[in-house]
Formats: structure tokens, C-alpha cells, sequence
């Protein structure tokens, strides 16, 4: 490297340049721009810059041999290990915490000690809840332990822990705003669109207290539950959250959340996007004004009878960009095969209740025949119950395989049965295949039904992030018994499904959710003492995309020192 001094007619500027050799070329690339002669005047306090800028070049170059030099590092076949001294580190983190301080949550713990005045370290103990949540979930006590495999070691206890708990679970609140308006440093929040959604998390207790109730488990588990709703925006990320007793019933959810939005995250014209469970009249209407509008799913099974006959007539249907209409029945006979993939629809606005709405009903032969594959497996499950487990046969809920099955106290001569006859439910079957094949959306919204459609289809990433919280973050079952220490629980899951989110989005959604945390638990290092980190990891697209996106390197042969210090203060800045 080497100093150039650039002159025009005004000012003289100082660069650090490097000579470059490339495809047979010789070339110079600005490695650093120091800034104009008179600019550094100013701020050496009028010692010469160019004396000043080749003092600077030369220890750049004295720097750039030490970075280089080759390590040999000697091992004897006949020597032992040290005992109990760790010697392989994951490294997969520093991506996350790069994202981590990019959203401002190092601040954000910074203005919660200010408030609170305790001396541990919240912001070391809030990252190690996340980063480990991520990559390696477990309990608190194991995730003290976990932490220790990160190239950073923690520096907090595990009372620590317990006592952070409590204060994130009084600031979860504000940490979430915060989080949401630091959000906005990375990326553009698409908050034309919201969209909400509630599940539960199951308990490994048998006893209700406090948050957990039992109530209607979506897993069909007799165990006390807690309810989570959660709010993402139009990309699918993360925007604000609320847990909720396991008996609450999940319609009066929605409001409280949605006005705390409008209220701390100063957002008030979006189109809320729910499914048919959170459609109650009353949420329909909150979100009936001239800012917010709202657009759900639509049981056709539900509507009344003229509605639904007019939902089911085989007439009338179109095609999103075309004046035809379709019969349905005349479909299978057309000979056309690219309607298969076609996606027709109606529409009509209609009024209950005083709210104006547009019903959209859609049909599709795809649709039609994936659920009539689900239920001939369904079907066959049930035939094979009757032969093998009829003792196993009892109540059931409105989708489970069971409820094919009907039962039969009397023969066929009126007498009464020594035992349970079971056989299919022809019956049953019957009315069920008449919805084959449509799916209902109502809307306040004038928009096209194909846009509609469209913003509805998308919510199947709210249910995405349920998955990967439950699955890949193993956020249940719960093991916590105070209330405080639960919603703790849950907002160090939010942040870090907000934090995968960002990387996936960062990474332009290129790899798989077990791509991306698989790639980052892999990222193991072999420390070799006083020298520097070995890679122990398998260079490949993944690993090339991180460093490619997040602008530093860890896959040198090995990754000396002063460059992993280096690191560590570009994942923080």
C-alpha cells in the first residue's frame, strides 16, 4: 500500500491505495480515502498530514505482514490434551450478533440499566438468551453452559439470568417498539399489510396457575397452555406480540394489540389480514375506517343458506383478467388442460350486521383434489382403525381422521348390539366433497380479487413462524412456572425469530430454515493458543453468502488474533 496525493484546482486529497495485478492487468484500488489537506490540518492540530498519511501507510503495511505471516504450529503425537481445556468454539454467532447491534439492542439494554440501576450485564445476558435460542435451545441453565461454546465467552451468572428475566418480561413492551423502529435502520418495514395470528404453547405441568390455563389446545394436549398472538408485517417479519391466558378466547386478542400499535409504533393505515378464527363482527369493524381496513378467510360451510347456495352454483365463474364465464361443471369436460392450474372466482358485496363487505369465492381442480387426497388417506387411516384399535375410536376434533368413522349401538334388525359396530361415514363424506375444491375471502377493500387473494395467500408465513419457534427454537414445552419469567421466555423468542427473519431476508431468501441454523451451528473453530482460530467448518455456498452479505471473513486457514478482534468490532459497530 502506498499514499497518493490527489490535486485539483481547489483542494488536495489523500488516498491509500493498493497496487493490483489482475487478468494480465496492472491496476491501483482505494483502500481508504483520508480526506483533503485542509481537513486533516484541521484535526492534527497542525502537524503536516502528509508526514502524518505516510506514518499511517507504513503501519498499515507493518499490520498487513503481521496479519500475513504463515503459523506453524507444532503437536506431538505422545502429548495429552490438556484437561477441561475448551478448545473448539462456534463462530456461527457473530452473524447474528452483527444483526443483533445493527437493531440497536445493545441501546436498548443500555437504557434499561439506566432505568433500573442493577450492575449485571443485561445486554450480554439478553444476546446469549437469543443467540442460543437460535442455534441452541434449551433451558436457562443449560443455555449459561451453551453460551460458553460462543468464541466470546459470557460474563454473568446464572442468578443473572433469573433476575434479567423479570426486567425483560416489565420491558417487554418497550423493547418491542424498540425493536421495531430500529428495525427500520435495515430494511424498509412493509406495513401496508399486517397480518395476525394466535397459537399456544403446551406446559409440562398438570396444574393451572396463573397464565396457564387449560383451554383449546391446538395440539389436542391435556396440558395447561399459554396463547401467543403474534402481529408480522407484509414480508413476514415480526412486528409485535402478546401472550395471553391458555383459556382467553383468541378473538378478544386482536384489538389490544393492534391499538397498542397504533398507538407506540405510530402506524396507522394498514390492512389486517386474519384468518377465519380472529373474524369476529367486532374485529371486522374496529378495522372498518377510513385508515385500516381488514381481509379474512371465509367458511363457506358458515354462510347462510342463499349465500352459500350462491357460493356453491356451478355458474358465473371467471378467470382473474378475462370477461368469460365458467360453468364448474362443464370443467372436466372442456378438454382444456392449463384450467387445471386456473384459479376462478365470484365475487358480491353483501351487508350483515351494518358492515359492508365483498365476499370472493375462489375455486381451483388443484385445491379440489389435494383435499380429496387428504381425505382418502384420511379414509384408509380410518378403515385401518376399524380392523386393528375400534377400542381407540372416540371423540375427536372437527379434522381428525376419527371423525370419518361412524358408530352403530343397533342392527340392522333393530335389536341393540352386543358391541359397537363401526363402519365409514358415507354420509359425512358426502356433504364434505360438496366444498371440495373452494375457499372463501371477505374484505372491505374495492381492490381486484386477484390482489386480494394474493395479500391473503401470504399468510401462510405467520404460520412459518409459529413452526420455526416451536421447532427449530424449541420455544415449548415450557418449563417455567412464574408468569414473569414466561412472558421473558416468549419475548426472547420473538427476538429471536425477528433476528432470523432479517438474516433470511438478508441472505435473499435463498436457503432453508435448516440450512441457515444447521450452517451457523456448524461454524465451529479450533482456538490454537496464542495464535489464532482454525476453521472447522466445510466452505460452501452458505458460508460464501454470510461473509459475501455481512462484509467480513472467517473462512482463512486460519483466522489469526488480531483479525477475530477485528471481527468482533464489526459485528458490534
Amino acid at each position: 500500500m502506498r499514499l497518493q496525493i490527489s490535486t485539483s484546482k481547489n483542494s488536495k486529497s489523500l488516498y491509500v491505495i493498493r497496487s493490483i495485478y489482475e487478468n494480465g492487468r496492472h491496476s491501483s484500488k482505494v483502500v481508504e480515502k483520508l480526506g483533503t489537506y485542509d481537513q486533516l490540518l484541521k484535526q492534527l492540530n497542525g502537524e503536516d498530514p502528509i508526514a502524518w498519511a505516510k506514518k499511517y501507510v507504513d503501519e498499515l503495511n507493518k499490520q498487513e505482514k503481521i496479519d500475513q505471516h504463515a503459523v506453524l504450529v507444532k503437536y506431538s503425537p505422545v502429548k495429552r490434551i490438556t484437561k477441561d481445556e475448551q478448545n473448539v468454539f462456534n463462530g456461527g454467532y457473530l452473524f447474528l450478533q452483527k444483526i443483533y447491534f445493527s437493531l440497536g439492542l445493545h441501546e436498548t439494554c443500555k437504557q434499561i440499566v439506566n432505568k433500573y440501576k442493577f450492575t449485571f450485564n443485561m445486554d450480554s445476558i439478553l444476546s446469549r438468551l437469543i443467540y442460543s435460542r437460535i442455534l441452541f435451545p434449551s433451558s436457562k441453565l443449560e443455555t449459561l453452559n451453551l453460551s460458553k461454546r460462543f468464541i466470546e465467552q459470557p460474563d454473568f451468572d446464572l442468578q443473572h439470568i433469573y433476575r434479567a428475566l423479570s426486567i425483560i418480561a416489565k420491558e417487554s413492551e418497550f423493547i418491542q417498539t424498540q425493536l421495531y423502529k430500529n428495525s427500520q435502520r435495515i430494511c424498509k418495514r412493509n406495513t401496508n399489510i399486517l397480518y395476525y395470528d394466535c397459537t399456544n404453547y403446551f406446559f409440562e405441568i398438570g396444574q393451572e396457575a396463573g397464565l396457564k390455563q387449560y383451554g383449546p389446545s391446538k395440539e389436542h394436549r391435556p396440558n395447561p397452555i399459554v396463547q401467543m398472538g403474534l402481529f408480522m408485517d407484509g414480508d413476514g417479519i415480526p412486528l409485535a406480540f402478546n401472550i395471553n391466558k391458555g383459556n382467553t378466547n383468541e378473538q378478544v386478542t386482536l384489538t389490544p394489540l393492534e391499538e397498542k400499535i397504533l398507538k407506540d409504533f405510530e402506524i396507522s393505515k394498514f390492512v389486517v389480514c386474519t384468518d377465519a378464527g380472529l373474524a369476529s363482527t367486532s374485529n371486522r369493524k374496529f378495522n372498518n375506517n377510513r385508515n385500516r381496513a381488514f381481509i379474512t378467510t371465509q367458511s363457506i360451510k358458515k354462510l347462510k343458506k342463499p349465500l352459500r347456495e350462491w357460493a356453491l352454483d356451478e355458474t358465473g365463474w371467471r378467470i382473474y383478467g378475462s370477461s368469460r364465464r365458467y360453468n364448474l361443471n362443464s370443467l372436466a369436460d372442456s378438454g382444456d388442460k392449463s384450467l387445471k392450474n386456473q384459479t376462478f372466482y365470484k365475487e358480491r358485496w353483501i351487508r350483515e350486521d351494518t358492515l359492508e363487505q365483498k365476499l370472493i369465492v375462489t375455486y381451483s381442480l388443484k385445491y379440489r383434489d389435494y383435499q380429496r387426497q387428504i381425505r382418502k388417506n384420511q379414509i384408509e387411516r380410518a378403515m385401518k382403525m376399524i380392523d386393528d384399535n375400534p377400542q381407540r375410536i372416540h371423540k375427536c376434533s372437527q379434522n381428525d381422521f376419527k371423525r370419518l368413522i361412524a358408530k352403530k349401538s343397533i342392527t340392522s334388525d333393530g335389536e341393540i348390539a352386543d358391541k359397537n359396530l363401526y363402519s365409514i361415514d358415507a354420509d359425512l363424506i358426502a356433504k364434505e366433497e360438496v366444498f371440495d375444491g373452494f375457499y372463501g375471502v371477505c374484505t372491505n377493500l374495492e381492490d381486484d380479487a386477484s390482489a386480494i387473494i394474493k395479500i391473503n395467500h401470504q399468510r401462510w408465513k405467520i404460520e412459518e413462524s409459529f413452526r420455526i419457534m416451536k421447532t427449530e427454537f424449541k420455544a415449548r414445552p415450557v418449563y417455567l412456572s412464574r408468569d414473569d419469567r414466561i412472558s421473558a421466555h416468549f419475548t426472547t423468542c420473538f427476538i429471536a425469530l425477528t433476528l432470523y427473519r432479517l438474516l433470511e431476508r438478508q441472505l435473499n431468501e435463498r436457503f432453508t430454515n435448516r440450512e441457515i441454523i444447521q450452517g451457523l451451528q456448524n461454524m465451529n473453530f479450533y482456538k490454537v493458543a496464542g495464535e489464532g482460530y482454525i476453521p472447522a467448518y466445510t466452505r460452501n455456498d452458505f458460508t460464501d453468502a454470510l461473509h459475501e452479505t455481512f462484509k467480513f471473513q472467517t473462512d482463512y486457514q486460519i483466522v489469526n488474533t488480531h483479525q477475530m478482534k477485528n471481527i468482533f468490532k464489526a459485528t458490534k459497530s
